[in-house]
């Protein structure tokens, strides 16, 4: 069976209901027991004040003494057997022909526990009304040192029972009311989101790539409200990632194909280059240099590729490169140094040296200063500056006066397929903080706007 299929007994609103209903009976049974415990306290000491106003008649009385007519109805008004009253000096009796010849329980009230109380309850509903009890209470006339009464506990069973089933219906009502209530609410505030999250788990399971990813519908700021948010943009994350992912291995298949043919083309180009050099022409000569430099390098780049099965750089093999030099190198490269509506500079300190790969570093700078040209139309200035710290890391600034990075790319501006023009592919900045990153060095986006962009590039410089 699969995960995300099971039984309605198991789900997690059935278990809800069930531990609500549970819970609420719980405290219920907590209000029950105190509640019939009171009740059979009152209903005791109810007989104790009527006995006590009975016994008063009979001390009241001439001779304290009353007809047996009178007396039997003073033990009926107080709904007890006798009465039994010890003052300082006396004793009063009322009922005594009708002293019971058993009693079966005997019950002091003058310092009753809860716990007591509630065990002497359940005795009364156990005793089923067929007991004799004797209670002791405290009397209300000062001077009095024992006050009891004898009762017949049939009537306290049946008013007991009546309150018993009464507060345990009540108790049953509550408790279903509040549970359903409880229940709905936490339905809606819990299971129901949870429900969406787990709905949409598994479409993305099922189809990680498809574009059926869960809709955001609340602005909760509770912690649900956050996991639906991020979850979601997880899944778009994650979503993103794949198709970069696949479209990584459509290029790099693709690459591998055309990489062999393209490097016997470039060898072919080389030769070429080769036959120019022989030429008087000055100019011929200047051209044809930086035509074999950068076919050098693609012939090295192709090579690299091929031998390594991937499109990833090989360990840079560093050495001291001049800043100065390689800046003015990327200018010539670019074509930048003799244009006459490009202002290409270098305002880099003689003799200031990083630590790196030639070409690997060549290639971080040509793309910089190649998005910066394309991001000005060929029209506008680029500046390579730098500064050196006192433990040698070289600060290299690339400074454009180009209108700027929109601002929904910055995010994702160093991943790969995130260009910030309409014509690049968004491999240029991903492959430069990919070198960097591997010469132990840092790059960045110090600022971008109207005014221009500058990029940062942080690299150790001789002795790191």
């Amino acid at each position: 069976m699969p995960e995300h299929y099971r039984p309605v007994s198991s789900s997690l609103r059935s278990r809800l209901l069930l531990l609500t209903f549970t819970f609420v009976m719980a405290v219920a049974v907590f209000v029950y027991l105190p509640s019939i415990a009171t009740f059979r306290q009152d209903y005791l000491e109810k007989r104790l004040e009527n006995a006590e106003i009975a016994a008063l008649a009979l001390e009241a009385a001439p001779n304290n003494s009353v007809s047996p007519e009178l007396e039997q109805r003073l033990l009926s008004t107080a709904g007890v057997i006798t009465i039994a009253m010890r003052r300082e000096d006396k004793s009063y009796l009322l009922g005594f022909t009708e002293m019971p010849e058993e009693v079966n329980a005997e019950f002091d009230l003058r310092q009753p526990a809860l716990g007591m109380l509630i065990a002497d309850a359940f005795e009364t509903l156990n005793g089923g009304g067929m007991r004799i009890i004797r209670v002791v209470g405290k009397a209300m006339t000062p001077g009095t040192r024992l006050f009891e009464v004898t009762i017949d506990e049939e009537e306290l069973y049946a008013a007991l029972t009546s309150y018993s089933n009464n507060i345990l219906v009540l108790s049953l009502v509550i408790s279903l009311f509040i549970g359903i209530l409880v229940y709905l609410s936490l339905h809606w505030l819990l299971v129901r989101p949870m429900r969406r999250v787990k709905d949409s788990i598994v479409a993305f399971r099922r189809q990680p790539e498809a574009a059926t990813s869960m809709k955001v519908t609340t602005v909760r700021p509770d912690e649900i409200g956050l996991v639906e948010r991020e979850f979601c943009r997880m899944q778009e994350e994650i979503r993103q990632s794949l198709h970069q992912k696949t479209r990584l291995a459509s290029l790099g298949e693709a690459v591998a194909k055309i990489n062999h043919d393209l490097r016997n083309i470039l060898t072919t180009a080389q030769l070429a280059t080769d036959a120019l050099q022989r030429a008087k022409d000055p100019h011929v000569q200047k051209v044809s240099r930086r035509l074999m430099t950068a076919v050098s390098r693609a012939v090295a780049l192709c090579e690299s590729t091929m031998r390594h099965g991937k499109a990833d750089d090989p360990a840079p093999e560093k050495e001291l490169l001049d800043v100065a030099a390689l800046g003015r190198d990327v200018g010539m490269s670019l074509g930048y140094l003799d244009s006459d509506d490009f202002t290409f500079s270098v305002d880099v300190p003689e003799g200031m040296q990083i630590f790196a790969d030639a070409e690997q570093i060549h290639r971080v700078f040509l793309n910089l200063c190649r998005n910066a040209g394309e991001a000005q139309a060929g029209k506008g200035s680029i500046k390579i500056s730098a500064e050196q710290d006192a433990d040698g890391t070289c600060h290299i600034l690339v400074a454009d006066t180009g209108p700027g990075i929109p601002e929904k790319v910055r995010p994702s501006l160093f991943k790969a397929f995130s260009s910030a023009s309409a014509g690049g592919i968004g491999l240029g900045l991903a492959t430069a903080r990919d070198i960097v990153l591997a010469h132990g060095g840092q790059i960045g986006l110090v600022s971008t706007g109207d005014e221009g962009t500058i990029f940062k590039v942080c690299l150790p410089g001789p002795g790191q």
